[in-house]
């Protein structure tokens, strides 16, 4: 898929339908001459509905929607009959899509289930009819409730991948060559950074028939907290991953330094990132032997689970299967 058709961000306005007004509405008959209200009550208006679509895994199709308007509810009749209700409007959404108020940012839900429906701007009430308001001292009222209005909203849709495992790492660490040789998904890959703008997802074959969902996030550069190069737009979908998996290439200065900074980032943009179980995978070391990987392990954290690996010899990629398969059913 071309990278311009990863949408991860809609903005909306959202416009519910209004209510439908009650009806003001007398029995009249041909020996019924005076016979009493019986006005019917307005339909309620449309609502904005959100549905999970697992099929989905971006929102591109909501790129172009930015007006989405319900249906207004019809008034009530005679004879009690109620008015129709306004038709809503139903947008399916990838799971893990995360509806805010466009003004304030503040979240107001998120769709993580496949089906799941949650009302996102909801449709005026119909109003009453004047068979509501007959009284002892009022047999003949003359009124009824008009409908409510709908509501317009400035919406913003965000969506945070789901995935099992998040590959964390600078730009060129080896994620996108990692996630190619493991599952059937291609990522875009070369020696110059930031080959990977969007993300990606594979499904990653495990024994038994078994798999597991990985999620390969454009790499992060020290002050992507701030907003500097990709990582910021990016970072919020390592939040929906369990596990995190940091990759870092054997040929880097420091292991220990490296990983410090991208712990960093991390923690800086969400703290309750710093939660996440978390491994580590020492990419490209197809051209190390024991002894050197030995001294290295030196300059590698001693509570970070770690195994040196390379995508291109498939060395060690069984073991890191394994790794990641344990730390998913430990939770």
């Amino acid at each position: 898929m071309a990278d311009s058709n990863f949408i991860d961000y809609v903005k909306f306005c959202s416009r519910s339908g209004a209510g439908g007004a009650g009806s003001v509405h007398f029995r009249r008959e041909k020996h019924v001459p005076k016979g009493g209200p019986d006005g019917g009550d307005g339909g309620r208006g449309g609502n904005i509905i959100l549905r999970g679509n697992a099929q989905h895994w971006t929102l591109l199709h909501l790129k172009y929607k930015k007006h989405v308007i319900a249906e207004d509810g019809k008034g009530g009749e005679g004879g009690r009959r109620k008015g129709r209700d306004g038709e809503d409007i139903i947008l399916e959404v990838p799971l893990g899509t995360v509806a805010k108020d466009a003004e304030t940012m503040e979240p107001r839900f998120e769709i993580t289930e496949n089906g799941q429906e949650v009302i996102l701007t909801p449709g005026g009430r119909g109003g009453l009819g004047n068979d509501h308001f007959k009284t002892a001292t009022n047999q003949a009222p003359h009124y009824a409730q008009p409908g409510e209005p709908g509501i317009e909203e400035w919406i913003v849709l965000e969506l945070k991948l789901l995935a099992d495992v998040g590959l964390v790492g600078f730009p060129n660490a080896g994620k996108s060559t990692l996630l190619s040789s493991i599952s059937a998904a291609k990522p875009e890959i070369g020696d110059y950074p930031f080959t990977t703008l969007v993300p990606n997802l594979g499904v990653i074959p495990y024994r038994n028939d078994r798999s597991f969902v990985m999620a390969d996030i454009p790499g992060i550069i020290e002050g992507a907290a701030e907003g500097k190069g990709l990582g910021l737009r990016f970072l919020r979908h390592i939040e929906r991953n369990s596990i995190l998996l940091f990759m870092i290439p054997a040929d880097t200065e420091s292991i220990s330094a490296q990983y410090k900074i991208l712990l960093g980032e991390l923690g800086k943009y969400n703290p309750e990132l710093l939660d996440k179980k978390r491994l580590l995978a020492i990419t490209k070391a197809d051209m190390l032997d024991d002894e050197l990987m030995t001294q290295m392990m030196e300059d590698v954290p001693d509570e970070l689970p770690s195994l040196f690996i390379s995508s291109v010899s498939q060395f060690n990629l069984d073991r890191l299967k394994d790794m990641l398969w344990q730390a998913i059913i430990d939770g």
